[in-house]
């Protein structure tokens, strides 16, 4: 069998990381979207809260057969990824910028746990440029983001910041 983790914050999730959710889904039998909990990065929706909008709208994805399921972590990627019995860390790529920074942090696992790889896949052009936190910044000013991140997720960003629909 072969098991991935796609690890993220996902505050929130965008369209790009389902992008890359079902772009890599059918190279695998089972892929594990693992959110990190980290408090550091002051996020806007707890862990708990992602991990629900992401349940919510994983059904939407098509995977070609791949089941696809949705757990929180804290600590490092590589040692998830080696409990969780997987064989790859699947990480999104924007720009070149993104690349150097996976670069070293795929080195740096497969040094803690050598027999996991990291497979890194090119956003698609339409997302290349979304980022959670440029989302997080567009919506908080009034911007539109529709398109950008899932119906469900834009919904949840407006009750918590208590703004209403245009």
């Amino acid at each position: 069998m072969r098991r991935a983790i796609f690890p993220g914050s996902f505050d929130p999730l965008t369209n790009g990381h389902l992008d890359v959710i079902s772009r890599s889904a059918p190279l695998f039998d089972e892929m594990i979207v693992a959110v990190l909990n980290n408090a550091e990065k002051h996020p806007m929706f707890t862990v708990e809260e992602r991990c629900e909008m992401i349940r919510d709208v994983l059904p939407s994805v098509e995977t070609n057969g791949c089941k696809l399921f949705v757990e929180s972590f804290t600590g490092l990627t590589a040692e998830f990824a080696r409990r969780s019995g997987a064989t790859a860390i699947v990480r999104g790529i924007r720009a070149v910028s993104d690349y150097e920074y996976e670069l070293r942090m795929a080195l740096m696992n497969r040094r803690l746990e050598p027999e996991i790889e990291t497979v890194f896949l090119m956003a698609g052009e339409e997302y290349s440029y979304v980022s959670s936190t440029l989302m997080k910044q567009v919506f908080e000013l009034g911007g539109r983001v529709e398109g950008l991140i899932p119906e469900i997720v834009e919904a949840r960003m407006r009750e918590k910041l208590g703004t209403q629909d245009d």
